[in-house]
């Protein structure tokens, strides 16, 4: 049986009397008399003067419109490892290895994988558990043959809390077993939601991740564990992980909770950490989560504070928050190499509803990148290059009969597969319009020498 959700749109239309939460993944409503005890008690510490408002568009995927608007074998998973916060931790420039020849890790990266109602309800099976696998299969051959597979998981993954969605995220433990036997190794945490059930919730979340078998950063414990940069090593390559956001949408850890984030704002700190992480590794990842909400266009944050990482050792850096797709492209190093950006990837699995206020063009939420390249180690230069590097657009998929009922069907296709049948029974196609020709339109941010179909 489908859950109904017209409580979510009764919520929606009490904003006149509701606390808003400033977002990057929009602007929250929320009802005081539809939270439970320990969410009132979250938002009871929000500062909305620390937000910033980017626009009015929500993530929650309930927003209702307007309705006259229209409109190879898969490898053995490599150890993860952490490297310690001493100065005992061998530099790249220290390692053991051939005076010649090259070696090659397969890296792929994917955007928010932001769990809303609607996924968890049609996941849950009769007898309570849930089958999140079925969301995931269609893009099973993206990540075959990757070494290397990083997602940014934009929902707290626990047990402790039940399952929530917009504006408070929750998400069953079931989604990580699905995401990590699909193939991620490499779990991102860095971004506005990562707070959403206060320090207990990001501990929690953190308690499962290191259940299993992957790398995971961009929230931590405590300061020092902060400073413990994640590395792993693959076949022969080192890489560290470090993540940032711009901001949790005005919650925040109080003195003496367990728990640590790092915004944007903290250059200092990042410069710090970048350049540690580029003498310990030979790529330095970083994830960002910024960009202007459900925007293909990247915005100023993004125009000057990307070069600034790349100067203090960034290699590849992953941007997301905005929900919608942005460019990509290759910047130059310092050092005479080139370093590579994906400035939004967009969403990966979501049921977000948005529309462009400008211009109506619904559905920029549905069409995210999933990044592939080869990761290329001269052992007589020590030179690092990215090769044959992809976007891949993917689109969210998912069914209705009614704006008020739950939707179902929640799945994740690579575009390249989705048939004219499988957009015929989308529910943003036959209700608001959405089409073919929306979708090529923010494919196009896509430079065409990445651009790519599998």
């Amino acid at each position: 049986m489908r859950k109904n959700i017209k409580s979510r749109l009764s919520v929606l239309a009490a904003a006149a009397s509701v606390t808003l939460l400033f977002a990057s993944c929009g602007t929250p409503i929320v009802d005081n008399d539809k939270i439970g005890a320990d969410d009132r008690s979250l938002l009871s510490r929000i500062d909305n003067s620390s937000a910033e408002p980017e626009t009015s568009l929500s993530d929650d995927p309930a927003s209702v419109p307007d309705e006259s608007v229209t409109d190879e074998s898969q490898p053995e998973d490599p150890q993860p490892e952490s490297t310690p916060d001493d100065d005992s931790q061998p530099s790249k420039k220290d390692k053991d290895e051939p005076s010649e020849g090259t070696t090659v890790v397969h890296l792929c990266c994917a955007g928010d994988n932001l769990i809303h109602d609607n996924i968890y309800v049609d996941a849950r099976n009769d007898d309570g558990t849930y089958d999140f696998a079925k969301c995931y299969a269609p893009c099973k051959k993206l990540i075959e043959g990757t070494d290397v597979a990083i997602l940014n998981q934009e929902t707290l993954v626990n047990d402790a809390f039940e399952p929530s969605t917009f504006p408070l995220f929750s998400t069953p433990t079931e989604v990580g077993d699905a995401v990590v036997d699909f193939g991620f190794n490499v779990i991102s945490m860095s971004n506005n939601h990562v707070l959403d059930k206060g320090s207990a919730g990001l501990i929690s979340s953190l308690d499962y991740w290191d259940t299993k078998d992957v790398v995971h950063y961009g929230a931590y414990r405590d300061e020092a564990d902060s400073e413990n940069i994640r590395t792993l090593e693959v076949n022969g390559i080192t890489f560290a992980f470090l993540g940032y956001m711009q901001h949790t949408n005005g919650i925040f850890l109080g003195d003496g909770e367990p728990g640590k984030v790092v915004y944007l704002e903290e250059e200092d700190v990042m410069e710090r950490q970048i350049r540690k992480a580029d003498e310990i590794a030979d790529v330095v990842v970083v994830s960002c989560h910024y960009g202007t909400e459900i925007m293909n266009e990247i915005n100023a944050q993004q125009v000057t504070l990307t070069p600034k990482l790349v100067e203090w050792g960034a290699d590849l850096i992953i941007g997301t928050q905005a929900h919608a797709l942005s460019t990509c492209t290759y910047l130059d190093k310092p050092d005479g190499g080139r370093a590579f950006v994906y400035y939004g990837l967009g969403n990966f699995l979501n049921t977000m509803y948005d529309a462009d206020n400008d211009d109506g063009h619904y559905g920029k939420s549905l069409v995210g990148i999933f990044g592939k390249m080869d990761v290329v180690k001269d052992y007589a230069t020590k030179e690092i290059t990215f090769e044959n590097v992809k976007a891949i657009p993917v689109i969210s998929h998912y069914e209705g009969e009614t704006w008020e009922s739950m939707w179902y069907n929640c799945r994740v296709y690579p575009y390249g597969d989705y048939t004219d049948d499988l957009l015929a029974k989308h529910m943003m196609h036959w209700r608001s319009g959405v089409g073919r020709k929306d979708f090529e339109r923010y494919i196009s941010y896509i430079p065409d020498e990445f651009l790519a179909y599998e």
